[in-house]
């Protein structure tokens, strides 16, 4: 099965996070964290800066790594890093999502996460009760 890299932003104010809907492809309006692949030659931090600069015109400062998650999907294998994030410059301008939202930790299940971001949900429910 085909492996695919990628990293993901939790871009986090306070007690909220960013989240964005997907407007392409199978899952178009199902909602993730923004990010993307690792091309050759990237460390997973200069990939998801790279990414969010491209998707939201938006810089930020990657934090510490939450989680590596491991998930199969029909056609390939994604491996994804998640880390904490925030925005140093920029007004997160949507230029590939058709949706965001800034979610606090009582809106996270109120959206349709694709199947691999919504493995990190509980997780980042833990964080926003002991970080607040």
């Amino acid at each position: 099965m085909k492996i695919v890299r990628v990293v993901a932003a939790v871009i986090r104010d306070g007690d909220r996070i960013f989240a964005t809907a997907r407007g392409y492809g199978e899952y178009k309006g199902w909602w993730e964290f923004p990010g993307g692949k690792i091309e050759a030659g990237e460390t997973p931090e200069e990939a998801l800066v790279r990414e969010i600069h491209e998707e939201l015109d938006t810089e930020i400062r990657v934090g510490e790594l939450i989680d590596t998650i491991e998930y199969d999907y029909p056609t390939f294998h994604l491996s994804m890093d998640c880390f904490w994030a925030e925005v140093v410059a920029g007004r997160l301008v949507l230029k590939e999502a058709e949706d965001a939202r800034w979610l606090t930790k009582e809106m996270l299940e109120s959206v349709q996460w694709l199947p691999a971001d919504r493995t990190i949900i509980d997780a980042l429910k833990k964080n926003l009760i002991k970080d607040c």
